[in-house]
């Protein structure tokens, strides 16, 4: 199916043809920030009104500087550096098309990134959330790298020069993202200059041995808001719009019966495969240990089989991420002795049980055999199921709001023994 596309770049209407998406922008009549009645029946939403910064604020704050409306144009005051000067949409984003245009001053450096996750452990957006970055290359003052130039995946993915178009300071282009379930495109003044898929092999291992191998949780996110970055030069945005892309499901087994392919370990206790089985064990220095998945996953229903040896104290977290000082925060479903609440929600780093399990619901739990956990979270909600009968079933807005990774967990003071197999999930 072969698709029109309108583009106003620089003022100029250019019409192209895509395959895939139908991408509507403004065409040569069309006033300024403003959807046509096309663009409304499609889907298209203005992020930016034209008048007023409505819908915008500041990252991880719900204060308003350094960015103003002026003369049709989000503004970037260039007052900012790479520590400060970034504001985000107040609505999060999954799966979308993503257009604007801009305008940087001399020697400008700006970007647009999504996907971008606010919480007090993150002080910039962009060690969670990709980036296209937006660069006046002829004029920049330092020698820039080749993933730091225009239309890059910042750090990760590079452009085909041959297709970039981009006109020069001062005066506008027009830029677009997809993101679809993983599948990301870059287009720029109406060609595609950048594809890739996210969260493959391929995308891990430059993610792991570049700029951001110390920034664990970049990238992963599979919904956050839009953020605009001032890096210290005036720049300014205008037709800002958005089109919301359906999710799509998927069957994931997490465990493959051969090797730790797909997780990530952290900490120093031991993690190893052995007779087909996955194998948690406190090792010699008895403190807690990690087993994450490399990606997220946000609404899912989650199956694993377990059997506890030695002391049984783990656990399932979701929802979680991890800390530079090998913490998981986030939501843990326990796997406990009998006695200790497995089945039941616990808050790390923060308050603690949020559920337990009734008191007659403890042997339901079979020490030392095979034991099923089933785990459904689905926006605000959590449900538990241990050996096929239900555990707790919890709402709650904390957990709503989170995103992160699943991950098991290996408890302090040593002698813990977990084994653990059929590890599967199905997003929702």
């Amino acid at each position: 199916m072969e698709i029109v596309r309108n583009l106003n770049v620089a003022g100029k209407a250019v019409c192209t043809c895509a395959l895939s998406f139908t991408l509507l922008a403004t065409s040569c009549t069309q006033e300024q920030n403003k959807l046509t009645p096309e663009e409304i029946a499609n889907g298209w939403v203005l992020l930016f009104d034209g008048k007023t910064m409505n819908g915008w604020r500041n990252y991880n704050s719900d204060q308003l500087t350094s960015w103003e409306a002026v003369d049709g144009t989000i503004r970037a005051k260039g007052d900012g550096s790479d520590a400060s000067g970034y504001v985000v949409t107040d609505k999060q984003y999954e799966n979308f098309i993503l257009s604007w245009d801009w305008k940087l001053s001399k020697g400008g450096n700006s970007g647009m990134l999504y996907h971008v996750v606010e919480r007090p452990q993150f002080s910039v957006p962009y060690v969670t959330g990709p980036e296209y970055q937006l660069i006046d290359e002829p004029n920049f003052p330092e020698k820039l790298e080749e993933w730091q130039k225009c239309g890059v995946d910042y750090a990760m993915y590079l452009p085909d020069k041959s297709k970039m178009k981009i006109n020069p300071a001062g005066e506008w282009n027009n830029s677009q993202i997809v993101f679809d379930n993983g599948h990301v495109e870059h287009w720029m003044n109406g060609e595609k200059i950048l594809e890739f898929e996210a969260w493959t092999d391929d995308w891990h291992a430059r993610k792991n041995s570049g700029k951001w191998a110390n920034a664990p949780e970049y990238g992963l996110a599979k919904k956050g808001v839009i953020c605009l970055q001032d890096h210290g030069y005036p720049a300014q945005f205008r037709n800002i719009k958005i089109k919301e892309l359906p999710r799509k499901t998927k069957e994931v087994n997490l465990f493959n019966g051969v090797d730790l392919t797909g997780w990530e370990v952290y900490g120093t206790e031991k993690w190893y495969v052995k007779d087909s089985l996955l194998i948690c064990e406190s090792g010699p220095d008895k403190k807690y240990g990690y087993l994450a998945t490399r990606d997220y996953y946000d609404d899912f229903e989650l199956t694993a089989d377990f059997k506890q040896e030695a002391d049984g104290n783990s656990g399932i977290f979701i929802r979680s991420f991890v800390e530079p000082d090998v913490k998981v925060n986030g939501w843990q479903v326990e796997v406990a002795p009998k006695g200790f609440d497995t089945g039941g929600i616990y808050e790390s780093y923060g308050r603690g049980w949020l559920i337990q399990i009734p008191d007659e619901k403890e042997n339901i739990l079979k020490p030392g055999q095979w034991n099923t956990m089933r785990i459904k979270v689905q926006g605000d909600n959590v449900q538990t199921w241990l050996n096929g009968q239900e555990m707790v079933n919890i709402n709650d807005e904390k957990i709503g709001k989170g995103q992160g990774r699943i991950a098991l967990q290996i408890h302090d003071g040593g002698g813990i023994k977990v084994l653990w197999k059929n590890l599967k999930v199905k997003t929702l």
